[in-house]
């Protein structure tokens, strides 16, 4: 008897919606593959990866229920990730295809592209001679258009299948797993236990760069075995690949230690200690600026400073949960003579300012309180981690606190972003987007407190920005362990993005610290604590900034806005005569008295990235004048001294005065 066959109009349906919120009805198992085809061919073929309520999936993965979803390109961070993840497979398929007993760790996706953390057999080693022939490989691999398939695998198979290929950093990997929730990749040759996702095949990946090789202990842990990690970026466009290595090589020019080292901004000592930086008197000139800048905009916003010590006791930090969540990237404790005390090089500056608020009754009219502080904090990061200014030890955050009341919590919120917002400006950083950071809701073991103050301080924060009509993301599983927070993510002049700027709703430290107010009804309540830093840490603040603008500060900020350039040590004195006036002046001047020709100075000058330079010889020393020229406009003329002081403080004024006023 032959089956019956199925109507279709009798198969189930499911209701897609989509990112504009309109539903769409598709069969069930509908791939987003398929769903892109259904809106329009261009998509179709620019689709990678696919978000199915919350969690991104393979474009070629069924879809079996009522879902929301959206689509990813090349143009989206998911979209990337996807790409760059399956390159990494596929750069671990083209090692092991030279090094075939190779076993392999983790190979995840980073800001710009991927790693693999790989153990080579014994005797052999990977050197920077040999990644043109592995990039070559990739390619070649990847012109096979290999489909990437998914597999499910239980515990028990896949612990048997990488004890049989004799790799022990997978079969520890399997043991943390539950079971049930383990998947394979396979492409072509090779097989990766991998959770996802992937693209459909390898013919995507038209362009590789093989970046680097560097050591890394397996799990960043120093007592494990150390690997070889090797960084890669790909594209799905050849011409992607030729932008990307020009802007690698405009990078290297902006390199923020580059720059640094050729404007004598800081330095670094090996007998000071790794990740400690050393301000030099240019550099510290430069912060010096910086901090009066945020000081004098808190200032009109209600803000008063403090100032903590760089320890505190142990049970401060426990306390606060600190110890807990971040004892491990601490530096050791501090004991004292006195037998049980031990301090803490002060990881944060929140619970000292927690103590401050306790330090004093407070009632609602004394609500909101605003302190701000300038606080260096310690962290213990690995010296493999550590990198210029963006990766320290030692940092100091512009770092302030706002105690409110319930009825005030929005409001103070939409005053911060409105002090981001001052800086952004006054600094140039045009394009960026406010990620809205929350937690994940399946790992609630992550966060303190309780879900209802999260999802009030999670719903303040979404009403806040949507008030202030920002352009927003959400990201789940980014939020602080102690409260949800709006990041800034800008996008510097090449292109790259930056997280700068931070504000965290925080309901868990009042509780912790037991903070109260007297209310209107003369009972005690807690407060809502605001945490805010819209420069993030002066140091890798200033590291993007030097990237940013390749060391062409504002005027109004630069450590050095003048140098004056006698043409010969006859006029030296009179040179000094400037400088003296200049600096009277309320500008930043030094004096160029080499014993070099006037045409070099002006070269080696330029190079500093010095705003103005001020040539002086016979005629400008006979009318008390200067020849004016300035940075990548040439001259501009002579004039007095007292015409160019009104100049350029007019200059510096305009800068700034829309900002202060």
């Amino acid at each position: 008897m032959q089956p019956e066959k199925q109507n279709p109009q009798l198969l189930e349906m499911i209701k897609i919606t989509l990112p504009d919120n309109s539903v769409r009805e598709y069969d069930s198992g509908v791939t987003g593959k398929s769903i892109a085809i259904s809106i329009s061919n261009r998509l179709a073929k620019e689709v990678l990866a696919i978000t199915v309520d919350g969690e991104v999936w393979d474009i070629n993965r069924p879809i079996e229920n009522d879902a929301s979803i959206k689509l990813h390109t090349w143009d989206d961070r998911e979209g990337k990730e996807t790409f760059w993840h399956s390159s990494a497979h596929l750069m671990a398929e083209a090692i092991e295809a030279f090094y075939p007993e190779t076993k392999f760790g983790i190979g995840p996706t980073v800001d710009t592209g991927f790693y693999y953390d790989v153990d080579l057999p014994e005797g052999k080693q990977l050197s920077e001679n040999d990644l043109e022939k592995i990039e070559k490989k990739i390619i070649e691999l990847a012109r096979e258009k290999s489909d990437i398939v998914r597999s499910e695998i239980s515990k028990d198979d896949a612990m048997k299948m990488f004890t049989k290929k004799d790799d022990e950093l997978k079969q520890e990997l399997i043991s943390e797993l539950e079971d049930g929730t383990i998947t394979l990749y396979n492409q072509g040759n090779f097989t990766d236990l991998c959770r996802g996702p992937h693209l459909p095949n390898t013919s995507y990946i038209k362009a590789v760069k093989l970046t680097a090789i560097a050591g890394a202990y397996w799990r960043g842990d120093e007592k494990n075995k150390m690997l070889t990690r090797v960084y890669g970026v790909s594209f799905p466009k050849q011409k992607y690949l030729e932008e990307y290595l020009v802007m690698i090589e405009e990078a290297k020019k902006r390199d923020h230690r580059k720059i640094g080292k050729e404007m004598e901004l800081f330095t670094f000592s090996q007998q000071v200690g790794q990740g400690l930086p050393l301000w030099l008197p240019k550099g510290a000139q430069l912060r010096e600026q910086l901090e009066n800048f945020l000081k004098k905009v808190q200032k009109k916003f209600g803000y008063e400073q403090v100032i903590t010590p760089h320890i505190g006791d142990v049970s401060l930090y426990k306390t606060s949960g600190h110890y807990a969540k971040y004892g491990a990237d601490s530096f050791q404790a501090i004991n004292t003579p006195a037998e049980g005390e031990e301090y803490l090089l002060k990881p944060m500056n929140c619970p000292h300012h927690c103590e401050i608020y306790k330090a004093k009754p407070r009632s609602y009219k004394d609500l909101p309180i605003r302190m701000a502080e300038f606080g260096t904090v310690y962290r213990y990061e690995q010296s493999g981690e550590l990198h210029g200014l963006t990766r320290v030890r030692s940092f100091t955050q512009d770092d302030a606190h706002i105690y409110c009341r319930p009825d005030q919590l929005k409001d103070e919120f939409k005053k911060v972003i409105d002090i981001i917002f001052i800086i952004f400006e006054a600094l140039n950083f045009e394009d960026y987007t406010a990620q809205i950071s929350l937690r994940d809701p399946d790992k609630p073991e992550k966060y303190i407190g309780s879900p209802e103050n999260w999802d009030k301080a999670e719903q303040a924060i979404i009403e806040a920005t949507e008030e202030k009509g920002l352009k927003t993301i959400t990201e789940y599983g980014e939020a602080a362990f102690y409260g949800p927070k709006l990041d800034f993510m800008i996008k510097d002049a090449l292109g790259r993005s930056w997280q700068l700027g931070t504000i965290q709703v925080d309901y868990n430290l009042p509780e912790r610290f037991e903070l109260e107010y007297i209310g209107n009804d003369d009972k005690r309540h807690r407060p809502i604590m605001i945490h805010r830093a819209p420069f993030g840490s002066m140091e890798r603040f200033v590291a993007v900034l030097i990237e940013h603008t390749a060391g062409k500060f504002p005027l109004w900020l630069t450590p050095e806005q003048v140098v004056v350039l006698p043409i010969s040590e006859k006029y030296n004195d009179y040179a000094q005569n400037v400088s003296n006036f200049l600096n009277n002046s309320d500008i930043r001047s030094l004096i160029d008295d080499r014993n070099e020709k006037i045409g070099r100075k002006i070269r080696d000058n330029e190079l500093k990235r010095i705003p103005y330079l001020l040539i002086v010889g016979e005629k400008e020393a006979e009318s008390e004048q200067v020849a004016v020229r300035k940075q990548g406009e040439g001259d501009k003329g002579t004039m007095s001294l007292q015409e160019f002081a009104g100049f350029l403080n007019k200059e510096v004024k305009e800068q700034l005065s829309s900002f202060y006023n």
